[in-house]
């Protein structure tokens, strides 16, 4: 998935920095939907009234002695995606959207959010808001120095801010006689009260032992060998982000949308496993499971969630070292361990270690992309059928693929909300349908289908476009271009320890060579029942090097404003390439297994190596997905399988009908089974 849920993750700064916070004029000089200047104001009838709410707001803010008040649209673990109670900056404000950032002094209040978000904006909020078009602490920093008094204090969440969000601020206002305060108490939360979501409350399991790499004993055991081979000597590694602790204790929930994960930190030392969680959330044999009723070094102490701050702080009393990953640490826990006795790095050993699979781990994943593939093609083979007579459209092509994966073996849900775009929405850089607005889907229109789902074994996401019509020349050069892009970094053979952004240009060489290009990355990691989006895997700047185990995605895309959007979505396994001479290089496994659309594809434009991969890989599919079929009897959908995976040519390629295919497909079932 290239862009749509990017939600609070480390590459979300430099995504949008690059591809989405430069508005075109017309965007900016676009009249704002409300009239706040009539009395009453004319406002849309989606608009939230919150002056109740402001008004108690600001009432918290006084009683604190405050100036001002920060309200992010994060919770405390920089979580993708957030749980309605931590929904804070969309109560206040009315507006719902994924990115934006709430100020509230005594006499405004302001929200800052990007071009994807400005109508929406509008459409929710009331007069009580400014809507300001720009991104960025400082932005945001310029208007406070304007609007509140010298000596003023700006409150903020220390649970919600980041370590780079809170030295941002903290560097833009310095010398300005202004100061950020940090409270723990939430004041949003003070104010909302019991209309809050309560605290999801389901269980807390143990995966089975059958979609797990390693035991969660092994795992801790190799985190603290990495501790005792440190050269500064770490006492203890401290876990923020959900998916470190879920991993490491081989545990789930529901907490967050699209996410496996339960709210949780973890303080591993070498003698001690402390886990703060709300522990009435684990049954008798998930306790026994921790060896939660002993106190030695494999034994895992329960503690209560709302306790990390008090007790890190305490333990940072002692002789210690601990050892931190800065990109998913919060400033409510960094604020209260002596700087003499951290260490930081970028990403602690679990987020590191995580990412690279053992070949159990590979194996899962593989498998449940097998079975995803089953999901996708029904999908398609569906539409095909069923888009030519105009009733299918985006909200219920995207419910439809989301209801075969639920289907598969060991699903759990999907792994995103479904990007389900027709004709010109497939170029929109935030779109989803709703129930209330989409398109139809048509045969005269190309469109793109970005969607994945979690599974026991395994976590997917696979993004295609198709055109059942006659695309126009433009259309089959820009997809072909984009499927150039994709073999060329999925063939491509480079060294060990090389960094992603050193090779992600060829993904897009084959765009740039007719002067074409994409304003999104071109790939991110991908967990074992974990996130979709696993940090620090990938193609960007600030992931790590490339190693054999990783899975990441290899997505080019290419979007006509207006018109149509193509992206071409795998995830592939890095592994070992073979060479004419000995050397350490490394290369890519794509492990996604749905065909290309046949009808967007220029094969003259194809070099014969990139021809005969794409025959190679559709042999490859057919070999695993054909099976998968023929067993559960899916005989129209390996009839298009083997129509849309057969060899192509440099010359016109013979192209076979469904009818033929599925009667060939049928008879070879039939005497296979006779």
């Amino acid at each position: 998935m290239a862009w749509a849920h990017w939600g609070c993750c480390p590459w979300l700064i430099l995504f949008c920095a690059y591809a989405w916070s430069h508005p075109t004029p017309v965007d900016l000089a676009r009249e704002d939907v409300r009239n706040c200047s009539t009395s009453p104001p004319h406002l849309p009838v989606t608009a939230v009234n919150t002056t109740l709410r402001l008004t108690a707001l600001r009432q918290k803010i006084q009683a604190w002695n405050l100036s001002a008040y920060i309200i992010p649209d994060t919770d405390a673990h920089m979580s993708e995606y957030i749980g309605r109670h931590d929904e804070r900056r969309a109560w206040i404000t009315g507006f719902t959207g994924t990115a934006g950032v709430a100020v509230v002094t005594l006499r405004k209040a302001a929200l800052w959010t990007d071009s994807r978000y400005w109508t929406q904006a509008e459409r929710q909020m009331d007069c009580n808001w400014e809507l300001h078009k720009e991104v960025g602490t400082t932005p945001i920093v310029t208007w406070l120095l304007a609007e509140i008094p010298s000596g003023g204090g700006v409150g903020f969440d220390p649970f919600l801010f980041s370590i780079d969000s809170w030295k941002s601020y903290d560097l833009a206002l310095q010398g300005s006689n202004r100061q950020l305060v940090s409270i723990t108490s939430n004041l949003v939360d003070l104010v909302w009260g019991s209309e809050r979501p309560p605290v999801p409350s389901q269980p807390i399991y143990a995966l089975q032992e059958a979609f797990t790499g390693s035991t969660w004993q092994e795992k801790v055991s190799g985190i603290r060998s990495q501790m005792q081979a440190h050269s500064k000597a770490p006492t203890a590694v401290l876990l923020s982000a959900l998916d470190e602790t879920a991993w490491l204790f081989n545990l789930r929930s529901n907490d967050i949308p699209y996410n496996p994960f339960f709210y949780s930190y973890t303080l591993l030392t070498n003698s001690s496993i402390r886990l703060f969680v709300n522990k009435s959330r684990f049954s008798p044999e998930t306790l026994q499971y921790l060896n939660s009723s002993c106190t030695g070094p494999m034994c895992v102490q329960l503690e209560d969630y709302s306790q990390v701050r008090d007790s890190v702080q305490a333990y940072a009393l002692e002789d210690v070292r601990i050892w931190i990953g800065t990109s998913y640490t919060m400033y409510g826990l960094y604020e209260v361990i002596p700087k003499e006795k951290l260490l930081a790095d970028t990403y602690s050993p679990v987020m590191v270690t995580k990412a690279v699979k053992n070949s159990k781990e590979q194996a899962l994943l593989k498998a449940s992309h097998v079975r995803d593939a089953v999901a996708v093609i029904r999908y398609l083979v569906w539409l095909e059928k069923n888009v030519p007579k105009g009733t299918v459209d985006e909200f219920s092509g995207a419910e439809l693929v989301d209801k075969f994966r639920g289907e598969e073996n060991f699903s759990s849900g999907p792994s995103f909300q479904t990007i389900s775009a027709s004709g010109l929405n497939a170029a929109l850089a935030h779109y989803s349908p709703t129930k209330e607005m989409h398109r139809k889907l048509s045969s005269d229109e190309m469109y793109l289908v970005d969607s994945g789902g979690q599974y026991w074994d395994g976590t997917t996401d696979i993004t295609r476009t198709v055109h059942w019509g006659t695309p126009s020349a433009f259309q089959k050069e820009a997809y072909t271009r984009v499927l150039m892009g994709n073999i060329d970094l999925s063939r491509l053979i480079f060294p060990a320890a090389t960094s992603g952004r050193m090779v992600e240009a060829f993904a897009r060489k084959a765009l740039w060579d007719i002067g074409l290009n994409y304003g999104h990355g071109t790939g991110h990691g991908i967990g074992n029942f974990l996130c979709v989006h696993e940090w620090p895997v990938g193609f960007q700047s600030n992931n790590i090097k490339m190693a054999k185990g990783m899975f990441t995605s290899i997505e080019p895309g290419y979007y006509q404003e207006g018109e149509f959007g193509i992206r071409l979505e795998d995830v592939a396994l890095v592994v070992e390439a073979k060479t004419k001479y000995p050397g350490s290089y490394l290369t890519f496994e794509v492990v996604s297994f749905v065909p290309y659309d046949r009808n967007l594809i220029d094969v003259s434009l194809l070099s014969p190596e990139q021809l005969q991969y794409l025959n190679r890989y559709y042999q490859t599919i057919r070999e695993k997905v054909a099976p998968e079929l023929q067993n559960r009897q899916l005989l129209e959908e390996l009839a298009w399988l083997q129509k849309h995976t057969e060899p192509l040519s440099a010359n016109a390629p013979h192209s076979t009908s469904l009818a033929s295919a599925l009667l060939a497909t049928t008879l070879a079932f039939l005497i296979q089974n006779s």
